[in-house]
């Protein structure tokens, strides 16, 4: 088997509304085989993963898998299901999968992940696992098993910031892992980081001064707070100086310290103190050198100025049993399922190390010692769970004394996120004293305590970041074959004044407010999120492309509105989409991702668009558009159309002539139908949007052509009449150019070209479509050939206009765009009529406005 493909989308797509990994598989020489044809293999892989007997599949109980392996079925299904199980004993809630037959030996196989990483390194040990057992390994079966339990420990979130993660996704607030530890929550003005438990919140001065040991502790001094008295050392001198006077026993540590990780104590000796600086020191200096008091450790988690949790550390041990040494009793405790290296698992390892040497010897032991039955050996003086200390959850019984101390010391550092750790007799005792203030506190010890009742903390740590809100804009999406790019910016102009400040992604950039901030086709997912995670952004139209959703799905999981211009024909042959329904199928996406509530609009005389309302309209409110007075079927909540020259809205059983079309600057003295729905559809969506009427038709009586650059733009030059317009499919191009047959222009001029990813015979209509409205033809081709070698489409393109039986004589090829503009400009007499069908927009947009002579560009002859 060879994997073709492998990819993670991380929000809603067209297999599943929920994040899943699509992998494309060649079984090669499996292909055609059955799981039953391999003796015993259902037997291995089920003693290898036996959660695997857990599986539904198609059957819809549990067992249902394992009946589907005896009677036989694919090995691209195993696959998806060995996928799905690797992830489940990781810790994570994935159920949904399908495979799908591509062609021949090719199989797509789409499965729901819970971290993009760990669903890919599930994809890839699912393959290597399948062939190890059909092959007869279990060993290297069992190995890509452990392989991927790595990975995923690896890869995945830590505990703090997985709580984090999902304490956001429960509460509905949009949220997604940037990398590492770091959180984006929520959208646009409500935007928020937080890398692990720092958040955006929080003061740099104050994390910073939380890092400084010293610093904090003379902060906590000055609002008279309770701290262990102590000393700043720079070098060993100083830290004997200390030594001598405060008195045996110390506690060494380093300043800048971190996790428990070069802390010494009890120092009784000159000796002692000479180690512990040592081990200290390998942190970094300078050093603080305080007084040993004995007690109980606690950390207090403080969000937003309460305590939310308190936590007793304990240091790391063991209990003797009179037979084994201490270093077989550690192994022992490492190997428990709970702990593991790092911070993946409920507690870390405890490390065998200097510190704990130190620890031994400080109670008489070696490594080699054997404690007696129930002796408790001290495997560190600190109890960080970092260096493997464990913890009891004392939420409930802890003195609220000790609360508003650890309150205190979090607002004189200026924290609003803070783990506080102090010193005390009991939970039960009213005073305590302050060790230090982690800036960054970890979540483990809380979540999931070894003694005692978890907290949600994540809960409170998000709330707090997020103000108790959902973190959400309004998003409204658009859709469709033809006049995205114009609704789209319509829209965006008619809900700017409102005062919002809007967000727009469409083909030519992406715009916050009135500034373009990023040029080119940004109608995918990546543009979307970089919209989304501007925090000037109030509200956001995001024109949302067929291949975007096909290659990375949406950016948001849920949305205010979606408009759908119409379906027409293009894109068919591309990427398994072969008929209308097809293309229906993959932008119905963005019907699905409607809150509830949420609005549809709809184009009124689209037969498929009214099959989809059908689906949709018990949840979303649905709103129309189209040239007639009223809807083709029953009334919707709200519907735009024309009567009598003028836009006409009707809504809640009330309808009301507005603005006749002629004071539209966009439409101009003869609009086009297709512009007129273009207006009618981003009215719809504004109106829907809570867009005062007022407001909306200002809007649009201030909305000029050249705001809408490229986008059936008209100029005069040289007495020509010159339109330059995005279209590329037939539909598009019928309608630019069916409007212009009925303007007083001499001859039309059709410079065209349409991308090559298009099959043959769609390319050879396009032609043909031109020829039945141009006199003459000048055909050019994209910059990016998509696949075709040069001229192959140009060639296309002429056959069709001749099988249409246009006369060659009438048609000219030059390969080179801004050449072929050029030779139509030249070649045109004033009166005539020039369309451009562009790829790129501003070298043209250079000559009509005049910053680039024409005759300054050099010509080629023509093909």
């Amino acid at each position: 088997m060879k994997i073709q493909r492998l990819a993670a989308y991380a929000g809603p797509n067209v297999w599943c509304l929920r994040p899943v990994v699509a992998m494309d598989l060649a079984l090669e020489d499996l292909y055609g085989r059955e799981s039953r044809e391999f003796p015993g293999f259902h037997k291995k892989l089920l003693d290898l993963l036996p959660g695997l007997g857990q599986h539904h599949c198609s059957r819809g109980y549990p067992g249902g898998f394992v009946e589907r392996l005896r009677e036989g079925t694919w090995l691209g299904h195993v696959v998806e299901h060995v996928a799905l199980e690797l992830q489940v004993e990781a810790g994570y809630d994935v159920r949904f999968g399908r495979t799908r037959q591509l062609e021949g030996d090719n199989f797509r196989i789409i499965f729901e992940h819970g971290d993009e990483g760990v669903g890919e390194a599930a994809g890839r040990q699912a393959v290597a696992l399948v062939e190890a057992l059909l092959s007869g390994d279990q060993g290297r079966a069992a190995a890509c098993r452990e392989a991927f339990r790595k990975a995923a420990e690896e890869l995945a979130l830590g505990p703090s910031t997985r709580a984090l993660y999902e304490a956001a996704r429960q509460a509905g607030i949009p949220v997604r892992r940037l990398g590492g530890s770091l959180l984006e929550l929520g959208h646009g003005i409500y935007r928020r980081r937080l890398w692990g438990t720092v958040g955006d919140t929080s003061s740099a001065v104050a994390v910073d001064l939380a890092g400084h040991k010293h610093w904090t502790k003379e902060r906590w001094n000055a609002w008279g707070l309770p701290v262990v008295e102590g000393f700043l050392a720079s070098t060993p001198e100083e830290a004997l100086q200390a030594f001598f006077r405060l008195g045996a026993p110390v506690l060494v540590k380093p300043a800048l310290g971190r996790q428990g990780r070069g802390v010494s104590g009890p120092v009784f000796s000159e000796a002692q103190l000479q180690e512990a600086v040592a081990v200290a020191a390998r942190e970094g200096w300078p050093l603080l050198v305080e007084r040993y008091v004995e007690g109980a450790t606690f950390r207090i988690l403080v969000v937003g100025g309460k305590a939310r949790a308190a936590a007793q550390r304990l240091p790391p041990r063991v209990v003797g049993d009179g037979r084994r040494t201490v270093r077989q009793l550690v192994e022992e405790e490492n190997g428990r399922p709970r702990r593991g290296d790092g911070h993946g698992r409920p507690l870390s390892l405890i490390p065998m190390d200097d510190q704990a040497a130190q620890a031994l010897s400080a109670q008489g032991l070696t490594w080699d010692s054997v404690p007696g039955p129930g002796q408790v050996v001290a495997l560190r003086f600190t109890a960080n769970l970092s260096t493997g200390g464990t913890a009891r959850d004392v939420t409930d019984e802890i003195h609220p004394s000790l609360l508003r101390l650890a309150e205190e010391a979090a607002l004189a550092v200026g924290l609003d996120i803070a783990g506080v750790d102090l010193l005390a007799p009991s939970p039960a005792s009213p005073e305590g004293v302050l060790l230090e203030v982690n800036a960054s506190p970890g979540l483990r010890m809380h979540l999931d305590p070894d003694e005692g009742r978890p907290r949600p903390v994540g809960v409170d740590i998000v709330r707090h970041v997020m103000g108790g809100g959902s973190g959400r804009i309004p998003i409204a999406a658009i859709t469709g074959t033809n006049g995205k790019t114009t609704t789209a910016r319509l829209l965006a102009h008619l809900w700017r004044q409102t005062g919002l400040t809007v967000g727009l992604a469409a083909t030519g950039g992406v715009m916050i407010g009135q500034e373009v901030i990023w040029e080119g086709d940004t109608t995918g997912p990546e543009s979307a999120r970089r919209l989304l995670s501007d925090p000037r952004v109030e509200a956001a139209v995001l024109e949302t492309a067929r291949g975007g959703i096909l290659r990375g799905g949406l950016a948001f999981d849920r949305c205010r509105l979606s408009l759908f211009t119409g379906i027409g024909r293009d894109h068919l042959g591309q990427e398994g989409i072969q008929t209308l329904r097809d293309l229906l199928w993959v932008k119905s996406l963005l019907a699905d991702v409607v809150e509830d509530e949420g609005w549809l609009v709809l184009r009124d005389d689209d037969p498929l668009l009214a099959e989809m309302e059908e689906g949709q309209r018990r949840r979303r409110r649905i709103a129309r558009f189209g040239l007639g007075d009223r809807p083709r079927r029953p009334l919707p909540d709200l519907y735009v159309g024309v009567k009598d020259g003028r836009l006409w809205v009707a809504e809640e059983g009330r309808s009301q002539a507005t603005l006749p079309l002629e004071h539209l600057p966009l439409l101009g003295e003869r609009p086009p139908a297709f512009q007129i729905r273009n207006v009618q559809g981003a009215l719809a969506a504004a109106l829907a949007l809570g867009v005062p009427l007022e407001d909306a038709l200002t809007g649009l009586m201030s909305f000029t052509p050249a705001m809408n650059r490229g986008r059936f733009q008209r100029f005069r030059w040289q007495g020509r009449t010159v339109l330059l317009d995005y279209g590329h499919n037939p539909d598009a191009w019928e309608e630019v150019f069916s409007h212009l047959k009925g303007e007083p222009l001499g001859q039309i001029w059709g410079v065209i070209g349409v991308p090559g990813d298009r099959g043959d015979d769609w390319i050879r209509e396009a032609g043909a479509t031109a020829a039945r409205y141009c006199h003459r033809l000048v055909i050019k081709e994209d910059r990016d050939l998509r696949g075709r070698s040069r001229g192959e489409v140009a060639r296309l393109l002429v056959e069709g206009a001749l099988r249409a039986g246009y006369p060659s004589s009438a048609i000219t090829v030059l390969l080179d765009e801004t050449e072929a503009f050029a030779w139509a400009l030249h070649r045109s007499k004033p009166g005539d009529g020039v369309v451009l069908f562009y790829e790129e927009l501003e070298p043209h947009l250079a000559i009509l406005e005049g910053t680039v002579p024409s005759r300054s560009l050099s010509l080629s002859s023509p093909l």
